[in-house]
């Protein structure tokens, strides 16, 4: 190492957030971890990370904004800055597995909500371990090695090693890439609250019928085979986007339900919730008619009620967005 504080590398990434097509929940394994079975699917709602790889002392700075362009509210856009940040936890897992010297410069520019069901945190570690391996080179870990330092941070972090439509089971570290998935049209919207994902399945064990019999002609491969002509997948989505998480996240924050509600009244085919909550999502059968059914729940929202602000009540955000299918 040469001593001096010179930049070895450096790469940017997109970190895209994702949504759930559906989960069911098939078992509970003795250590706690529930079995699942879902379509995960990115969207194109992302966070920004660069990273810069220094010779110098060794060591990981970290900097974080939340994108002013955004939109969140307050309690979606509570991130922690510190060590215990999935990111800088991410970072330091992969020194120690790789053996990398120097110091990283990590700037995380958040724009996926916190806690939200989206998977915007995950996302980041994974694009940290997919963004540090490059970097690296022949001193990265093997992929199999990186999947297993993935799984430790967190049950889908090694999805978002390589976001792509996928038929994920196990506890979220089985990942069966699909093809055929549409590039759907969306509009995603959360009301404004945090639902805690521990919460949420602690609920959801104790309510009955929580878990759905594995079976290998189940809905979330009935969505894989999805076809892109309208016709053939509209009649029928909304009675895949089942998931089963989705009657305890009503239960403690009802304003989920709420929100199904509305995007059906704007036209939506198909609704679901995605992960644990409290963000929600319809389908519909064009860019055009997500970007004009957003526009009306927004002008809804800011016509039917006073300006709003954290101090009087949870603020809404919402989205028109779509599937990337990866075409």
């Amino acid at each position: 190492m040469s001593g001096t504080d010179s930049a070895r590398s450096s790469i940017s990434l997109k970190t895209p957030a994702k949504i759930n097509l559906g989960l069911r929940l098939t078992g509970l394994r003795d250590d706690g971890y529930h079995l699942l079975e879902s379509v995960f699917a990115p969207v194109a709602l992302y966070d920004d990370v660069d990273l810069i790889w220094r010779d110098g002392r060794a060591g990981i700075s970290f900097n974080l904004c939340v994108a002013q362009d955004a939109g969140l509210p307050r309690a979606l856009a509570d991130v922690t800055e510190g060590p215990d940040n999935l990111v800088v936890r991410a970072a330091e897992a992969f020194r120690e597995a790789s053996g990398m010297d120097g110091r990283l410069e990590i700037s995380l520019t958040k724009r996926i909500p916190v806690g939200a069901g989206l998977g915007g945190g995950s996302s980041d570690a994974g694009a940290i371990l997919s963004g540090l391996s490059v970097l690296a080179g022949d001193q990265a870990p093997a992929p199999a090695e990186l999947h297993e330092l993935a799984l430790g941070l967190g049950a889908d972090i090694p999805y978002f090693l390589a976001p792509e439509p996928a038929l994920v089971t196990g506890i979220g570290e089985r990942i069966e890439p699909i093809a055929g998935l549409p590039g759907l049209a969306l509009v995603v919207a959360n009301p404004g609250i945090s639902v805690s994902t521990a919460e949420v399945y602690r609920l959801a064990d104790a309510l009955p019928d929580s878990l759905t019999a594995p079976d290998p002609g189940s809905t979330m491969r009935a969505i894989s085979r999805l076809a892109g002509e309208t016709g053939d997948w509209a009649p029928a989505l909304g009675d895949l986007l089942v998931n089963d998480l989705q009657p305890a996240a009503i239960r403690l924050c009802p304003e989920v339900g709420l929100w199904l509600d509305h995007l059906r009244d704007v036209g939506a085919v198909g609704v679901g919730m995605s992960g644990s909550g409290g963000t929600v999502f319809g389908v519909f059968l064009s860019t055009s008619e997500a970007t004009f059914a957003a526009s009306t729940l927004q002008a809804a929202l800011e016509h039917d009620v006073e300006p709003m602000n954290d101090a009087v009540g949870p603020v809404p955000w919402i989205r028109a967005t779509r599937i990337l299918t990866g075409s």
